[in-house]
């Protein structure tokens, strides 16, 4: 057996075990649950021994067993390890989870069941080393998906939300379908290493650009970007481990095929631009939206939403190590915000009265703002200096300094005339360890996939545009943050409040133009 086909055992492993269960439907639902979990733990092990192969012998393909471009082959390097290692992880946290969380219900062993094909279709599209391996596995990731979040069926927001799902991913599926055709016309070979190495040298022409143009409409699509978001904020009828799953895992699959195909996406500027504006907006839209929800679960929703917003910003930027990054650091988030959840709200009920509050005035803001691009001018050359990687993009500079916005969000509370000195001091030390943290990651990253994910290109005219405009944006938008206190009482602004809670209406208007708020469409869901 090739080395580097051992990774497929852990799919065929979860994916064993799950027609087992399908097979043997009398077990008891306590032992179905204990065989999940044991998979789920044997995939994980097998992943971290596929990062031990890449350790020891380098990043590597394995031969295409199948005929004629048709078949499974293994992609090996520290994209799809980084994912290997994420996707087990989690899935065993997940499976775990849902081992207790489920414990007593009627149809346990059926959501074990598809719970487990769902992670065994994950893990067959992070270490995919051809096309049309690529391309089935994502096709029944969603699949699988669609029967886990109607594990209610009788519930119509649960059919409306599924359903709306399900027409969304059906167009990504074909959109990325098209894509595939047209990246083996131009380069000839189904291998992802081939068309990666020969996109690369600039090859592939029209056929390649449109490729690229296709694979962002399926990556838009896949990660629920503005305005086609609306799916993801309604799947809230679902069991919590299945929200886990999909928020933490599931969703990362819009931005993963973007990294995986990055040197043909480099291909069009064009298509990176538009990917630039679509995940920008779509990262403001859901960051305000999430600030006025007034549900857990649905708070981690439009967070999602403006997360998968930044990661589609990053890849439009070329910025794919830092987006590899932020994947692997929102997911293993996510899935412990979902999965802790439900003590949220005791957690909240614990917090005793604070006292008065501290509210920055305007020059407080101004220094904060100041005070936090100066620790991330200092740091950034800092570690320059220290680590020597050579002249930084533009795009990544300006992505910090993004990032940092969020810091001076957090010095003005310390800046404030009312604050103690103690927070003055605490947010300041706070805001140096987050520049430090964020600097450090950004550089390891960027250190690790050399060779495997392409650098940014010069950044042109149209380039630096995209970065001002991303620099205005979420500057404005911290500031507004930074500032709530002194503009939020005004009439104005809670009339404001009443549209941003509803999405500004997007979901109703998805809605009616798929007739999911129909009596007929509702009445049908509730008799199935």
């Amino acid at each position: 057996m090739p080395l580097y086909i051992l990774p497929m055992l852990a799919p065929a492993l979860v994916i064993a075990v799950a027609a087992y269960l399908h097979v043997r439907r009398d077990i008891p639902p306590r032992t179905a649950a204990a065989y999940a979990e044991g998979a789920a733990i044997g995939a994980l092990l097998i992943t971290i021994f596929a990062c031990g192969i890449l350790i020891g012998a380098g990043p590597g393909d394995s031969p295409l067993l199948g005929l004629l471009g048709v078949g499974v082959s293994v992609r090996l390097d520290v994209v799809s390890a980084a994912m290997l290692l994420l996707v087990g992880f989690i899935g065993w946290i997940v499976v775990r989870y849902a081992r207790t969380y489920l414990d007593g219900e009627a149809r346990q062993n059926v959501f074990s069941i598809w719970l487990l094909a769902t992670l065994a279709a994950v893990l067959l599209l992070v270490q995919a080393g051809n096309v049309l391996q690529f391309l089935g596995a994502w096709v029944a990731t969603s699949l699988c998906l669609h029967k886990l979040l109607l594990f209610y069926p009788a519930r119509v927001a649960a059919q409306r939300a599924a359903r709306k799902k399900f027409v969304t991913a059906r167009v990504g599926d074909a959109a990325l379908f098209v894509a595939g055709v047209l990246l083996i016309a131009a380069y000839g070979t189904t291998q992802i290493y081939e068309i990666l190495k020969l996109a690369r040298l600039g090859t592939g022409g029209g056929l390649a650009i449109a490729a690229a143009a296709f694979i962002a409409l399926a990556a838009v699509l896949k990660s629920a970007q503005f305005p086609t978001h609306g799916w993801l904020t309604e799947v809230m009828e679902a069991p919590t481990p299945v929200s886990a799953l999909l928020h933490a895992g599931v969703i990362n699959a819009g931005g993963f095929v973007l990294i995986r195909f990055a040197d043909v996406m480099l291909l069009s500027p064009l298509v990176m631009a538009v990917l630039v504006g679509i995940g920008g907006f779509t990262a403001l839209f859901g960051g305000v939206v999430m600030l006025t929800q007034p549900t857990v679960k649905v708070s981690l929703a439009w967070s999602t939403v403006a997360q998968m917003g930044f990661m589609i910003l990053q890849c439009g930027l070329a910025l794919f190590p830092l987006a590899l990054l932020h994947i692997v650091a929102h997911s293993l988030y996510k899935a412990h915000a979902f999965l802790a959840s439900g003590s949220a709200i005791e957690a909240v009920a614990k917090i005793r009265r604070p006292g008065p509050v501290a509210v920055p005035d305007l020059g407080a803001v101004a220094r904060a703002f100041a005070l936090a691009l100066t620790i991330y001018a200092l740091v950034y050359m800092g570690s320059g200096l220290l680590i020597g990687f050579g002249a930084k993009s533009p795009q990544a500079v300006a992505l910090g300094a993004i990032l940092i916005f969020g810091v001076a969000y957090l010095l003005a509370q310390g800046l404030a005339d009312l604050a103690p000195r103690a927070l003055t001091r605490r947010t300041a030390l706070m805001s140096l360890a987050a520049t430090l943290a964020y600097v450090g990651l950004q550089r390891g990253s960027e250190w690790l996939t050399v060779g495997t994910l392409p650098p940014a290109p010069a950044a042109g005219a149209l380039e630096w545009a995209l970065i001002l405009l991303a620099l205005v944006s979420f500057g404005a938008v911290a500031l507004a943050q930074a500032t709530l206190p002194l503009w939020s009482h005004h009439p104005a602004a809670q009339g404001l409040r009443i549209h941003l809670s509803n999405g500004l209406y997007i979901n109703a208007v998805e809605d009616r133009l798929l007739k999911g708020w129909s009596r007929n469409a509702a009445y049908k869901g509730a008799t199935k």
